[in-house]
């Protein structure tokens, strides 16, 4: 979830959906979400809801393309390093969040080209 402020000083809730990795809008829960009912509300800095993000949309969705080959990267050093019995290295973890931060923009721009409302790649700090 993230909410957004609107020009004109309201604000609009987005959810990031399951199926597609876009932005479905449920401003209907602006409520719950704010009084924090419901369910465990955190809020995050940009840079670790991308973070959160970018681990969402490479567990739940599968598809081909340069995006999914970085996903595929990600997951290739977490199984390194489990299979070797040992943390990421610092230089792994810095590159996973690197690799998380350019999939975050790609996925955002793509979802931005098709019209997704919510799409908005300068979340990041890092657009293209």
């Amino acid at each position: 979830m993230k909410i957004v402020e609107t020009p004109d000083g309201g604000a609009r809730v987005w959810h990031l959906s399951i199926d597609s990795g876009g932005w479905q809008e449920k401003n209907d829960i602006f409520g719950e979400i704010t009084l924090g009912v419901g369910g465990d509300i955190f809020r995050r800095t940009p840079e670790d809801f991308v973070q959160e993000v970018e681990r969402f949309r490479a567990h739940y969705l599968v598809g081909e393309g340069p995006i999914f080959a970085l996903y595929e990267t990600v997951q290739a050093l977490r199984d390194t390093a489990k299979a070797q019995g040992r943390s990421l290295s610092p230089k792994e973890q810095a590159l996973i969040r690197g690799i998380r931060q350019r999939t975050f923009v790609m996925f955002e721009e793509q979802l931005r080209a098709a019209g997704d409302p919510g799409a908005d790649p300068d979340v990041s700090g890092h657009a293209a």
